[in-house]
């Protein structure tokens, strides 16, 4: 997603036309952000009324550790895009509850079932402090009703994050406790670290955490992953895709 689509003379002219001042430059620069987020650049490079249009609708919300961003079972009531920190998704309360995603800095929430005119499917609760970018149910209408480029750059990402939950649950059918876990370490990792707590994981692949802890002691034994307080350093990312793909 390329950032070099979208021109320094395109971000100046776009701060030119929101008007002097920090915050109609940080306004910009989170538009161009959001660009970066949502579709492929090469395809869809957006222009400076683009940017500007994106920035003048853009909201921010910070968000506490636990505090909820929205409910399940409701319309959404516009798009959230993760800027800082992370959303963990749930379904479910108690022993019955399942966490189904947890969205990282850049992912993006809600437009898809606002497309579809479908209730949300899931509760989202900030797993630690964080910051979320928002467009309101009729701005992101508007956005896609007057502005080509940005209707073409947000569809791909639809499509984009369609094929991978596609992909994932595929990649989990008929797969062993082991082999699941390795997958979601694999896929939740980041620059080596998983910083999700145990909980979460055990939720994520839906087994109580004593399934979880067993597998992943097995894991550190064998010197695969090593095990910390909030966090677990993969040590060894060839050998965990083996034991999701032991051919």
């Amino acid at each position: 997603m390329a950032f070099s689509r979208i021109s320094a003379a395109a971000l100046d002219r776009a701060m030119e036309l929101l008007g002097p001042g920090e915050a109609a430059e940080m306004a910009i620069r989170q538009a161009a952000w959001v660009a970066r987020c949502v579709g492929r650049g090469n395809s869809a490079p957006l222009g400076t009324e683009d940017l500007t249009a994106l920035a003048h609708f853009l909201r921010t919300r910070e968000l506490a550790r636990g505090e909820l961003l929205f409910d399940g079972g409701e319309a959404p009531d516009g798009v959230w895009i993760v800027q800082r920190g992370r959303v963990e998704l749930s379904v479910g309360r108690g022993r019955k509850r399942s966490v189904v995603h947890v969205l990282q800095p850049g992912d993006v929430d809600g437009d898809i079932q606002h497309l579809l005119e479908l209730p949300l499917p899931y509760t989202a609760h900030a797993l630690d402090d964080a910051t979320a970018l928002f467009l309101s149910a009729e701005d992101f209408e508007k956005l896609l009703a007057q502005r080509q480029a940005i209707t073409r750059r947000w569809l791909s990402s639809v499509a984009e994050r369609l094929a991978a939950s596609q992909h994932r649950v595929l990649g989990l059918l008929g797969r062993s406790l082991p082999e699941q876990v390795a997958q979601l370490l694999l896929d939740e990792s980041v620059d080596g670290r998983v910083l999700l707590p145990q909980r979460t994981l055990a939720a994520m692949v839906g087994v109580q955490r004593p399934s979880l802890n067993k597998v992943l002691k097995d894991f550190e034994r064998k010197g695969l992953i090593a095990v910390g307080y909030a966090a677990i350093d993969v040590l060894a990312a060839d050998e965990l895709q083996k034991v999701v793909d032991p051919r």
